[in-house]
């Protein structure tokens, strides 16, 4: 009886959020990257994961929809386990097909874009609606072109990637996200890739993205993005969350010597 309960009680929490892990591990080899981290982001929420490099924040982005195998705990998007179903009390590495439709409910910007590059802008946009969803390609084509007008490349709909900027090409893969209308996004160094004076492009992409309400996970070294935009920020160090709470926390009041250090150096 007391396992029911747990179980009801459990099942009620993650339905409040729209991501939670318990208790996530994932190992390369001898390698821990992620060692029991326990994280939630509820809907509409911006939530930022800064860190130094290797501190896992990439990997755990990608167990979020199952680019990575996890090797411990469970995920959760929307309520529903990521990757794997429960069959006898064990949990089984779900169907191809449950996990395609899992990914094709959550965007994921990587750091390179990615992009076809024989395909133009409005192709790059929309190849996943058409062949994944199977959506009418007319409502796919006038749905890229409101797209590409909200990430500010309107005027680019024909150009192919090698006659865009860095900063271009990943708006471009910003909209192609957000072509499958997906319950949340996930950026990972969404900018590191680009030369400076193009970051604000993309981070004005992102904040509108915010402003608007979509849900979000974002890696990012942009302490000032993490600052203004986030609503919760996330200091992962050494394959675990060493501290979390709103921005005015993290940057004003932190609480951990390890997140003043690593905020000193990045902040000056």
């Amino acid at each position: 009886m007391e396992d029911v309960q747990q179980t009801a009680a459990s099942e009620a929490q993650t339905a409040t959020h729209m991501v939670r892990t318990e208790q996530l591990v994932k190992c390369f080899g001898s390698n821990v990257v992620l060692d029991g981290v326990d994280f939630t982001v509820d809907r509409g929420q911006v939530v930022v994961v800064i860190g130094p490099s290797g501190s896992g924040k990439t990997t755990l982005l990608r167990c979020l929809n199952h680019l990575e195998k996890i090797d411990g705990g469970r995920i959760y998007i929307d309520g529903q386990l990521v990757g794997y179903r429960e069959k006898n009390g064990k949990l089984i590495e779900d169907s191809e097909a449950n996990i395609a439709l899992m990914r094709s409910q959550v965007g994921f910007v990587f750091q390179r874009f990615n992009l076809f590059a024989h395909k133009t802008a409005l192709q790059n946009i929309i190849e996943a609606p058409i062949q994944v969803q199977h959506r009418p390609k007319d409502e796919v084509i006038e749905q890229a072109h409101e797209l590409l007008r909200k990430v500010g490349l309107s005027e680019k709909a024909d150009a192919y990637p090698h006659r865009l900027s860095g900063g271009q090409q990943q708006r471009v893969a910003i909209a192609r996200a957000l072509a499958m209308n997906p319950k949340l996004m996930l950026f990972d160094e969404a900018t590191s890739a680009l030369d400076p004076e193009l970051v604000g492009e993309v981070l004005a992409v992102m904040r509108q993205l915010a402003e608007e309400g979509m849900t979000m996970v974002v890696v990012t070294h942009e302490m000032g993005f993490a600052r203004d935009v986030a609503d919760h920020v996330v200091f992962m160090d050494k394959a675990q969350i060493v501290e979390q709470g709103p921005p005015q926390q993290i940057f004003n009041d932190t609480q951990n010597e390890r997140t003043r250090k690593f905020l000193g150096r990045v902040l000056g």
